[in-house]
């Protein structure tokens, strides 16, 4: 029988026995002092429903606001929204006057040679407008071959027709209400514009007349209209934050979650 080694732990006994006879407070170590959340101050317009807007109590709302929120939350961060108006929003990011804008700020190539972006966080799509009973049933350049198309001009769309749809007669309007209505009285076959601005028409009393064809074909695909978060090109990290939590919006369904509020299809 190992007897010191038995001693040694009746000793530690004790021991314990008298340390808690004394009335020592049992303490957890300390656990350390949480981090102070990381802040960052994104600028958004608050004129442009439902994307973003002020409301009757003077609080921003909206699509943007929402997602921005979300984002937030995933990515653990403090956001604080800073209400900008449109004209100056880029130089007052350029002179760190906040560090991101989400503000349905559309990717381009002459943005790009100025600020990064994100990950589109939305899209809206392109969709081709025509009456019901047609019988156009493909929205193809082929299937649309010698059929009128209506488009505003000087825009995406009318850019985009003009480079894949050259078998069929385009129509320019000034606004896209004027096409509309050569579509409900059969000067055109179909009109061509963004997805929302035709839904809202075919909600309207005049809209009964028409259905909508079809989303612009995957090839050629469409490749305007992308709205992405704007941030100095130095954030590379903040960037990457963004991204991450976009993405993973998007796979847990919160985003479609947070869309259906505002738009009755798909923008991802």
């Amino acid at each position: 029988m190992n007897v010191s080694g038995f001693g040694r732990r009746l000793a530690v006994l004790a021991s314990l026995v008298a340390w808690l006879a004394s009335g020592a407070p049992v303490t957890a170590q300390e656990a350390p002092a949480a981090l102070p959340k990381q802040t960052i101050r994104v600028a958004i317009e608050g004129a442009n429903p439902p994307f973003n807007f002020i409301d009757q109590n003077n609080e921003l709302q909206g699509f943007e606001v929402d997602l921005l929120k979300a984002m937030c939350e995933v990515m653990k961060a403090e956001c604080v929204p800073v209400p900008h108006e449109w004209d100056g929003i880029l130089r007052g990011l350029m002179n760190r006057d906040y560090d991101a804008i989400m503000s349905s700020l559309e990717i381009t190539d002459r943005r790009k040679k100025r600020i990064a972006f994100s990950v589109p966080y939305y899209r809206i799509p392109a969709s081709f407008l025509t009456r019901k009973g047609s019988g156009i049933r493909a929205v193809t350049p082929i299937a649309l071959t010698g059929k009128t198309i209506g488009v505003t001009d000087r825009s995406d769309w009318a850019e985009y027709l003009d480079q894949f749809y050259k078998g069929s007669d385009i129509r320019f309007y000034s606004k896209i209400e004027e096409a509309n209505l050569d579509l409900l009285v059969g000067r055109i076959d179909t009109v061509f514009g963004d997805k929302r601005s035709l839904t809202q028409f075919l909600e309207s009393r005049e809209g009964a007349c028409c259905r909508l064809l079809g989303n612009a074909p995957v090839e050629p695909a469409y490749q305007h209209q992308t709205y992405g978060i704007g941030l100095r090109k130095d954030d590379e990290s903040l960037r990457a934050q963004f991204n991450g939590a976009i993405a993973q919006l998007m796979a847990d369904g919160t985003y479609d979650a947070i869309r259906a509020k505002y738009f009755p299809f798909d923008i991802k």
